[in-house]
């Protein structure tokens, strides 16, 4: 293998072999712990994206790295064509964690949408008695929930969109935190499900009305339709929850005690439920909806491998045992109060919002303008590292193992940036 020295080589090597289908900030890391992240050249960032929100436990995190290194020396892949020691034990743990009777294990966060909405559709057609092939899942404008053909079907990026086709029927789109237009479209009695993300992360970190979620899962108890959350990027602990749909409940399971607490017919997880360490995801349900899904009609060779379910109880056991989703809130009240003061001083920015340690500013300008990239080219000549969405949005979500001085020290460094914008 050749040897990278220098950024510009390590850029110039993925330009001229891979496939240019992401465009990244001119970065190249090398390492990374904790909240912090270096380049080839040994320059040291704050890392304010966490791998779109995987990384929530840190980078290399000591015990679920060594809970790595321990499962790789015995056992890494049977498929399932076999047991194997460790599934078992991780299905019991991560049903017990988050109040739900069984696990359907996958390996990608789109991976577990395509398992929901399979779930779903086989649900429909044989409890609820949907005519087959006439199911339909209620999505909502703007959403981010992979890349497949089938989800790429139902998305609004014209980028993620265009000569893909011919795109996959029986998703029908409604807007984002509109009850009335849920409750008008699951009037329609071939209504499945309802896949709603609880904070819209792609679409710029936009977070709906307090009482949204409660009343469109109320909605679809009425009309005995599945309400599906995406948790992929807003669980484990990022917006101040174990859960976004969790409220203000920071336990580490079933919480349906809480007022606020919103409990999903189908939940999907990723992203950080293996702390960025292993691809792991998890479709979770009861018995009256998984059990439709009997031998043969689903799986995945690498699924439920024994190195992930590993991987995953331990980081699961990391966010229990630091308290990241009370040091999220924490930290991300603290955060938003700063920028709002903050941009009460400039022009540049006109909006600050977000959850826990998932926010975003909007710039004072257009969706199709460089400045929020440039600002964010900006932030790594300062030290830190975020990445633009939607074209005028900046995403902020650092590793919530972050401490409360090295969060203001980010927001200096944000402050001091966009200053230079202002000059």
């Amino acid at each position: 293998m050749e040897a990278v020295q220098t950024s510009k080589q390590a850029i110039n090597l993925e330009n001229k072999y891979g496939a240019h289908n992401y465009h990244p900030l001119p970065v190249v890391l090398a390492k990374g712990e904790g909240v912090y992240l270096w380049d080839v050249e040994g320059k040291k960032y704050f890392d304010f994206l966490s791998a779109y929100s995987a990384v929530n436990q840190g980078h290399c995190h000591p015990r679920i790295i060594q809970t790595l290194k321990d499962q790789a020396e015995k056992l890494t892949l049977t498929s399932r064509a076999f047991f194997n020691d460790v599934l078992g034990p991780y299905e019991k743990y991560i049903t017990d964690y988050f109040g739900f009777e069984k696990v359907l294990p996958m390996n990608t966060g789109a991976e577990g949408v395509e398992t929901a909405i399979k779930i779903c559709r086989k649900w429909a057609y044989e409890v609820k008695g949907i005519p087959e092939k006439d199911a339909v899942i209620v999505v909502c404008e703007n959403n981010f929930h992979g890349r497949t053909t089938t989800i790429i079907s139902f998305s609004n990026d014209l980028g993620a969109r265009k000569n893909f086709g011919p795109y996959t029927p029986g998703f029908e789109k409604i807007a984002y935190d509109d009850i009335d237009a849920l409750a008008t479209i699951l009037k329609n009695k071939n209504v499945a499900g309802f896949l709603v993300e609880p904070i819209q992360g792609e679409a710029g970190v936009y977070t709906p009305a307090d009482d949204y979620l409660s009343k469109a899962a109320a909605l679809c108890r009425e009309n005995n339709v599945l309400f599906i959350a995406d948790e992929i990027q807003t669980g484990i602990a990022r917006t101040g929850s174990l859960l976004a749909v969790c409220g203000n409940c920071t336990c580490e399971g079933h919480c349906e005690q809480q007022s606020t607490y919103v409990r999903p017919d189908i939940l999907i997880l990723g992203k950080a439920i293996s702390g960025g360490v292993y691809p792991v995801s998890a479709v979770l349900c009861d018995n009256k909806i998984m059990d439709v899904i009997q031998p043969g009609q689903h799986g995945s060779t690498f699924g439920g491998n024994p190195l992930g379910s590993q991987v995953a109880m331990t980081a699961l056991e990391v966010v229990r045992d630091e308290k990241l989703a009370q040091n999220a809130r924490k930290l991300g009240e603290i955060f938003r109060e700063r920028m709002n003061a903050f941009i009460k001083t400039v022009d540049l920015v006109k909006l600050v919002r977000g959850k826990g340690l998932l926010n975003a500013i909007v710039i004072n300008d257009t969706e199709d303008s460089s400045t929020a990239w440039d600002i964010c080219v900006a932030l790594k000549e300062n030290g830190l590292l975020a990445k633009p969405t939607h074209g005028n949005i900046i995403r902020f979500a650092p590793p919530l193992v972050m401490t409360e001085e090295q969060l203001h020290e980010c927001c200096d460094i944000i402050e001091k940036t966009i200053r230079q914008f202002t000059a």
